[in-house]
């Protein structure tokens, strides 16, 4: 122990020398202060937008029907004004005079004729082209809408009761009633179809705002808005709609399909889009009379391959933006 005490002390002994050595002035100091070393002490990178596309592009099969989605629009609208094409409402006479009719898939057709002579490819697309515009419609009003109706809905109190009223009267009239009487009453055309589908449309969407609305109103730093006099607008676009981005995303990706959907089915029951105005929903019914043929089942294939592809890539692209933007999946 004694042995051990000695050592130790000898330790201390050298220490100090060493430290009698040194100048004061190099032992004792004020620190300086950085002001930008402080500010990134405290800063984080994150971006919600960033770390939201950060997630969405890991999902491989979602970011290949998207960039499969962006080239049929894009061709879609560019279609018309490539060379060779030709206009989906011409009738094709061969050198008799005689209508190309019901012509299977060839070089100089490459989707093949319908029963009076039109080329199959051009009406595909134009009627791509048309369906799409009528489901990015719909789709745009019912979010314009139905947020702007659920959220005032969900957080204005005084308005609860009016909406609910008119909630419980409109959704008890079925959109397919809606959608008939319209067809019925005024001339089918796109607008025609676009007001029908819009009407009772948004009750969906603005519901389900209205239900998240109410559950996030009342927390912590709304009632601190609140409180601060924020104005009630400036709440429902910086507090409330940013938590609201993923429902309404998936809820618009889903209208787009919904709306193509309405439109096939209308034409079906004889109701929608004249044969003048080319559509999937008249190219399918038209198809679809042609089934029991084997020869010209073509006439149906093509048409329902651009609506498969078109309603399954907005559905899964709408479900992995929605996973993507909430905020619980980012890192």
């Amino acid at each position: 122990m004694a042995l051990g005490r000695k050592k130790i002390s000898k330790v201390e002994e050298n220490i100090d020398n060493i430290i009698k050595n040194i100048p004061e002035e190099e032992l004792f100091g004020f620190a300086d202060f950085d002001e930008k070393a402080a500010e990134r002490a405290g800063y984080s990178n994150y971006s919600y937008w960033r770390s939201t596309f950060t997630v969405f592009l890991k999902n491989k099969t979602a970011v290949f029907l998207l960039i499969l989605i962006g080239v049929i629009l894009i061709f879609t609208f560019i279609q018309p004004l490539l060379p060779g094409q030709r206009s989906p409402t011409e009738i094709f006479n061969d050198a008799n005079g005689v209508q190309i009719r019901n012509m299977a898939p060839n070089s100089e057709f490459w989707f093949g004729t319908n029963s009076i002579g039109q080329d199959l490819w051009s009406r595909v697309w134009s009627g791509t082209r048309t369906s799409l515009f009528i489901g990015f419609s719909v789709a745009l009003s019912e979010a314009v809408i139905g947020i702007l109706m659920g959220v005032l809905w969900g957080y204005v109190r005084k308005l609860d009761r009016l909406f609910t009223e008119i909630y419980n009267i409109l959704d008890n009239i079925p959109q397919t009633v809606v959608l008939i009487l319209f067809s019925y009453i005024m001339r089918p055309s796109v607008s025609t179809l676009i007001i029908a589908m819009c009407l009772t449309g948004w009750l969906n969407m603005a519901r389900f705002i209205r239900n998240l609305v109410i559950i996030i109103r009342d927390r912590d730093y709304n009632l601190a808005s609140r409180c601060l006099g924020t104005p009630t607008m400036r709440i429902i676009f910086r507090n409330l709609l940013p938590y609201l981005v993923s429902v309404i995303m998936l809820r618009m990706s889903l209208s787009i399909p919904m709306a193509i959907g309405n439109e096939v089915f209308l034409t079906y029951i004889g109701l929608g889009l004249p044969p003048s105005i080319p559509s999937l929903g008249n190219l399918i019914n038209e198809g679809r009379i042609l089934m029991t043929s084997e020869a010209l089942r073509y006439q149906l294939f093509f048409p329902a391959i651009a609506l498969s592809i078109v309603t399954i890539s907005f559905y899964i692209i709408g479900n992995a933006f929605a996973d993507a933007s909430d905020p619980k999946n980012h890192v």
